[in-house]
Protein backbone atom coordinates (compact mmCIF):
# COMPACT_ATOMS: atom_id res chain seq x y z
CA UNK A 1 0.00 0.00 0.00
CA UNK A 2 2.76 2.46 0.97
CA UNK A 3 4.70 1.73 -2.23
CA UNK A 4 1.66 2.18 -4.44
CA UNK A 5 0.75 5.41 -2.68
CA UNK A 6 4.23 6.79 -3.20
CA UNK A 7 4.06 6.07 -6.92
CA UNK A 8 0.63 7.73 -7.23
CA UNK A 9 1.74 10.80 -5.28
CA UNK A 10 4.85 11.19 -7.41
CA UNK A 11 2.87 10.97 -10.64
CA UNK A 12 0.20 13.41 -9.45
CA UNK A 13 2.81 15.93 -8.37
CA UNK A 14 4.62 15.65 -11.67
CA UNK A 15 1.46 16.15 -13.73
CA UNK A 16 0.44 19.06 -11.55
CA UNK A 17 3.67 20.81 -12.47
CA UNK A 18 4.63 21.37 -8.89
CA UNK A 19 8.01 23.13 -8.95
CA UNK A 20 9.55 21.58 -5.84
CA UNK A 21 7.19 18.58 -5.93
CA UNK A 22 7.08 18.24 -2.15
CA UNK A 23 7.31 20.63 0.78
CA UNK A 24 10.83 21.92 1.20
CA UNK A 25 12.78 20.32 4.07
CA UNK A 26 13.29 22.51 7.11
CA UNK A 27 16.66 23.96 8.11
CA UNK A 28 19.62 21.81 7.15
CA UNK A 29 17.49 18.79 6.36
CA UNK A 30 18.24 17.17 3.02
CA UNK A 31 15.92 15.24 0.76
CA UNK A 32 17.76 11.96 0.19
CA UNK A 33 16.85 9.27 -2.32
CA UNK A 34 18.20 5.73 -2.44
CA UNK A 35 18.01 3.91 -5.78
CA UNK A 36 18.61 0.30 -4.71
CA UNK A 37 18.68 -2.02 -1.71
CA UNK A 38 22.39 -1.64 -0.98
CA UNK A 39 22.13 2.14 -1.01
CA UNK A 40 19.14 1.81 1.34
CA UNK A 41 21.46 0.41 4.02
CA UNK A 42 23.87 3.33 3.81
CA UNK A 43 21.09 5.91 3.78
CA UNK A 44 19.31 4.34 6.74
CA UNK A 45 22.53 4.09 8.74
CA UNK A 46 23.79 7.60 7.99
CA UNK A 47 20.77 9.66 7.02
CA UNK A 48 19.00 10.11 10.34
CA UNK A 49 17.30 13.49 10.53
CA UNK A 50 16.99 13.86 6.76
CA UNK A 51 13.92 13.23 4.59
CA UNK A 52 14.52 9.76 3.16
CA UNK A 53 12.97 7.94 0.22
CA UNK A 54 14.09 4.34 -0.19
CA UNK A 55 13.92 1.69 -2.88
CA UNK A 56 11.01 -0.78 -3.03
CA UNK A 57 13.30 -3.50 -1.62
CA UNK A 58 14.25 -1.64 1.54
CA UNK A 59 12.10 -3.85 3.78
CA UNK A 60 12.68 -7.19 2.01
CA UNK A 61 13.89 -10.14 4.13
CA UNK A 62 17.42 -9.84 2.70
CA UNK A 63 17.72 -6.17 3.68
CA UNK A 64 20.05 -5.75 6.68
CA UNK A 65 18.24 -2.68 8.07
CA UNK A 66 14.74 -3.73 7.02
CA UNK A 67 13.27 -2.86 10.42
CA UNK A 68 14.61 0.70 10.18
CA UNK A 69 12.94 1.10 6.78
CA UNK A 70 9.49 1.16 8.39
CA UNK A 71 7.75 4.50 7.99
CA UNK A 72 9.85 5.78 5.09
CA UNK A 73 8.66 6.39 1.54
CA UNK A 74 9.64 3.70 -0.94
CA UNK A 75 9.81 4.91 -4.53
CA UNK A 76 10.44 3.06 -7.74
CA UNK A 77 13.61 4.50 -9.32
CA UNK A 78 11.86 5.85 -12.43
CA UNK A 79 12.60 9.20 -14.01
CA UNK A 80 9.09 10.45 -13.22
CA UNK A 81 9.13 9.58 -9.53
CA UNK A 82 12.64 10.90 -9.03
CA UNK A 83 11.86 14.21 -10.72
CA UNK A 84 8.74 14.52 -8.59
CA UNK A 85 10.63 13.80 -5.38
CA UNK A 86 13.33 16.37 -6.26
CA UNK A 87 16.17 14.95 -4.15
CA UNK A 88 19.16 16.91 -2.94
CA UNK A 89 21.30 13.77 -2.72
CA UNK A 90 20.96 10.42 -4.49
CA UNK A 91 22.80 7.33 -3.27
CA UNK A 92 23.16 4.27 -5.47
CA UNK A 93 25.09 1.03 -5.87
CA UNK A 94 23.72 -0.31 -9.15
CA UNK A 95 20.29 1.36 -9.33
CA UNK A 96 19.17 3.90 -11.91
CA UNK A 97 19.29 3.66 -15.69
CA UNK A 98 21.33 5.89 -17.98
CA UNK A 99 18.39 8.22 -18.71
CA UNK A 100 17.71 8.80 -15.03
CA UNK A 101 21.36 9.35 -14.14
CA UNK A 102 21.78 11.79 -17.02
CA UNK A 103 18.81 13.82 -15.79
CA UNK A 104 20.18 13.92 -12.26
CA UNK A 105 23.49 15.19 -13.62
CA UNK A 106 21.68 17.81 -15.71
CA UNK A 107 19.87 19.05 -12.62
CA UNK A 108 23.07 19.20 -10.60
CA UNK A 109 21.91 16.66 -8.02
CA UNK A 110 24.66 15.18 -5.86
CA UNK A 111 24.96 11.48 -6.76
CA UNK A 112 27.08 9.14 -4.63
CA UNK A 113 27.86 5.73 -6.14
CA UNK A 114 28.88 2.99 -3.72
CA UNK A 115 31.84 1.11 -5.20
CA UNK A 116 32.39 -2.62 -5.23
CA UNK A 117 34.73 -3.58 -2.42
CA UNK A 118 37.44 -6.23 -2.30
CA UNK A 119 38.42 -5.34 1.27
CA UNK A 120 37.21 -3.46 4.33
CA UNK A 121 39.35 -0.42 3.52
CA UNK A 122 37.21 0.07 0.41
CA UNK A 123 34.08 -0.22 2.55
CA UNK A 124 35.43 2.51 4.80
CA UNK A 125 35.88 4.77 1.77
CA UNK A 126 32.26 4.24 0.74
CA UNK A 127 31.11 5.10 4.26
CA UNK A 128 33.17 8.29 4.20
CA UNK A 129 31.79 9.37 0.82
CA UNK A 130 28.15 8.79 1.75
CA UNK A 131 28.59 10.39 5.17
CA UNK A 132 30.15 13.51 3.62
CA UNK A 133 27.32 13.85 1.10
CA UNK A 134 24.77 13.58 3.91
CA UNK A 135 26.70 15.90 6.26
CA UNK A 136 27.01 13.06 8.76
CA UNK A 137 30.79 12.69 9.05
CA UNK A 138 30.71 11.89 12.78
CA UNK A 139 28.19 9.14 12.25
CA UNK A 140 30.33 7.74 9.45
CA UNK A 141 33.43 7.66 11.65
CA UNK A 142 31.44 5.94 14.40
CA UNK A 143 30.32 3.29 11.93
CA UNK A 144 33.90 2.75 10.79
CA UNK A 145 35.03 2.49 14.40
CA UNK A 146 32.45 -0.18 15.16
CA UNK A 147 33.49 -2.15 12.09
CA UNK A 148 37.17 -1.98 13.02
CA UNK A 149 36.42 -3.16 16.56
CA UNK A 150 34.43 -6.11 15.26
CA UNK A 151 37.29 -7.13 12.98
CA UNK A 152 39.90 -6.71 15.70
CA UNK A 153 37.96 -8.78 18.23
CA UNK A 154 37.58 -11.67 15.75
CA UNK A 155 41.18 -11.70 14.52
CA UNK A 156 43.02 -15.02 14.93
CA UNK A 157 45.59 -15.37 17.71
CA UNK A 158 49.24 -15.12 16.78
CA UNK A 159 50.62 -18.38 15.49
CA UNK A 160 47.23 -19.94 14.80
CA UNK A 161 47.30 -22.53 12.01
CA UNK A 162 45.14 -21.41 9.08
CA UNK A 163 42.21 -23.69 8.30
CA UNK A 164 40.80 -23.94 4.80
CA UNK A 165 37.19 -23.03 4.21
CA UNK A 166 35.04 -22.80 1.12
CA UNK A 167 32.32 -20.21 0.74
CA UNK A 168 29.40 -21.87 -1.02
CA UNK A 169 25.99 -20.53 -2.01
CA UNK A 170 22.84 -22.54 -2.47
CA UNK A 171 23.15 -21.83 -6.19
CA UNK A 172 26.56 -23.51 -6.28
CA UNK A 173 28.81 -20.45 -6.49
CA UNK A 174 31.89 -19.56 -4.52
CA UNK A 175 34.01 -16.46 -4.00
CA UNK A 176 37.77 -16.32 -4.50
CA UNK A 177 40.47 -13.70 -4.14
CA UNK A 178 39.65 -10.06 -4.78
CA UNK A 179 36.24 -10.22 -3.12
CA UNK A 180 34.86 -9.04 0.21
CA UNK A 181 34.05 -12.66 1.10
CA UNK A 182 37.72 -13.52 0.68
CA UNK A 183 38.70 -10.56 2.86
CA UNK A 184 36.26 -11.76 5.54
CA UNK A 185 37.67 -15.29 5.50
CA UNK A 186 41.21 -13.95 5.83
CA UNK A 187 40.21 -11.57 8.63
CA UNK A 188 38.95 -14.61 10.55
CA UNK A 189 42.17 -16.54 9.99
CA UNK A 190 40.78 -18.88 7.34
CA UNK A 191 42.41 -19.85 4.06
CA UNK A 192 40.05 -19.54 1.10
CA UNK A 193 39.70 -22.91 -0.62
CA UNK A 194 38.17 -21.43 -3.79
CA UNK A 195 41.49 -21.40 -5.63
CA UNK A 196 40.47 -18.77 -8.18
CA UNK A 197 39.90 -15.00 -8.35
CA UNK A 198 36.43 -13.51 -8.24
CA UNK A 199 33.20 -15.48 -8.30
CA UNK A 200 32.79 -18.86 -9.94
CA UNK A 201 30.70 -22.00 -10.06
CA UNK A 202 31.59 -25.08 -8.00
CA UNK A 203 31.23 -28.52 -9.51
CA UNK A 204 29.64 -31.20 -7.35
CA UNK A 205 32.29 -33.65 -8.57
CA UNK A 206 35.07 -31.37 -7.33
CA UNK A 207 33.56 -31.21 -3.86
CA UNK A 208 33.23 -34.99 -3.77
CA UNK A 209 36.83 -35.55 -4.86
CA UNK A 210 38.54 -32.78 -2.87
CA UNK A 211 36.30 -31.40 -0.11
CA UNK A 212 37.56 -28.49 1.99
CA UNK A 213 38.01 -28.68 5.76
CA UNK A 214 35.15 -26.28 6.45
CA UNK A 215 32.21 -24.60 4.74
CA UNK A 216 30.83 -21.06 5.00
CA UNK A 217 27.35 -21.24 3.48
CA UNK A 218 25.65 -18.22 1.96
CA UNK A 219 22.01 -17.55 1.03
CA UNK A 220 20.81 -20.89 2.43
CA UNK A 221 18.25 -19.00 4.52
CA UNK A 222 16.41 -18.11 1.29
CA UNK A 223 14.51 -21.38 1.22
CA UNK A 224 12.73 -20.64 -2.06
CA UNK A 225 15.85 -19.57 -3.91
CA UNK A 226 17.95 -22.05 -5.89
CA UNK A 227 15.94 -24.98 -4.60
CA UNK A 228 17.57 -27.17 -7.24
CA UNK A 229 20.95 -25.46 -7.19
CA UNK A 230 24.18 -27.46 -6.88
CA UNK A 231 24.60 -26.20 -3.33
CA UNK A 232 21.49 -28.15 -2.34
CA UNK A 233 22.51 -31.38 -4.10
CA UNK A 234 22.11 -34.40 -1.76
CA UNK A 235 25.78 -35.30 -2.13
CA UNK A 236 26.88 -31.76 -1.32
CA UNK A 237 24.54 -31.74 1.66
CA UNK A 238 26.20 -34.88 3.07
CA UNK A 239 29.70 -33.47 2.53
CA UNK A 240 28.78 -30.22 4.25
CA UNK A 241 27.11 -31.92 7.19
CA UNK A 242 30.22 -34.07 7.78
CA UNK A 243 32.36 -30.97 8.33
CA UNK A 244 32.27 -27.84 10.46
CA UNK A 245 30.08 -25.27 8.76
CA UNK A 246 28.32 -21.98 9.40
CA UNK A 247 25.50 -20.20 7.61
CA UNK A 248 25.72 -16.54 6.71
CA UNK A 249 22.33 -14.86 6.15
CA UNK A 250 21.53 -13.32 2.79
CA UNK A 251 21.02 -9.91 4.39
CA UNK A 252 24.70 -9.91 5.40
CA UNK A 253 25.92 -10.70 1.88
CA UNK A 254 23.96 -8.54 -0.54
CA UNK A 255 25.98 -5.32 -0.26
CA UNK A 256 29.63 -4.23 0.11
CA UNK A 257 28.97 -2.65 3.47
CA UNK A 258 30.20 -2.46 7.06
CA UNK A 259 27.92 -5.27 8.21
CA UNK A 260 30.00 -7.79 6.28
CA UNK A 261 32.35 -7.42 9.25
CA UNK A 262 29.64 -9.15 11.30
CA UNK A 263 30.45 -12.29 9.32
CA UNK A 264 34.00 -12.38 10.69
CA UNK A 265 33.14 -13.44 14.28
CA UNK A 266 30.92 -16.16 12.81
CA UNK A 267 33.79 -17.30 10.60
CA UNK A 268 36.15 -17.17 13.59
CA UNK A 269 33.89 -19.69 15.35
CA UNK A 270 34.19 -21.83 12.22
CA UNK A 271 37.98 -21.50 12.42
CA UNK A 272 38.00 -22.79 15.99
CA UNK A 273 35.44 -25.56 15.47
CA UNK A 274 36.44 -29.22 15.63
Amino acid sequence: MRRAAASVIATVLLLAGCGSSLAEPEGDTLRVLSLDQCADQYVLALGEGHDLALSPRADDPDSWLRAEATGHWMLRPTLESVVAYAPDVVVRYWGGDARLLAELERQGVTVVTIADAADFTSVEQSIVEVAQALDRENEGQALIGTMRSTLKDAAPPDGARPRTALYLTAGGFTSGSGTLIDASLKAAGLENAAGHPGFGAVRVERLAMDPPERFALGFYDQTRADRRGPGRHPLVKRIVEDRPNVRLPAAMLTCPAWFMAEAVPVLADLRDAG
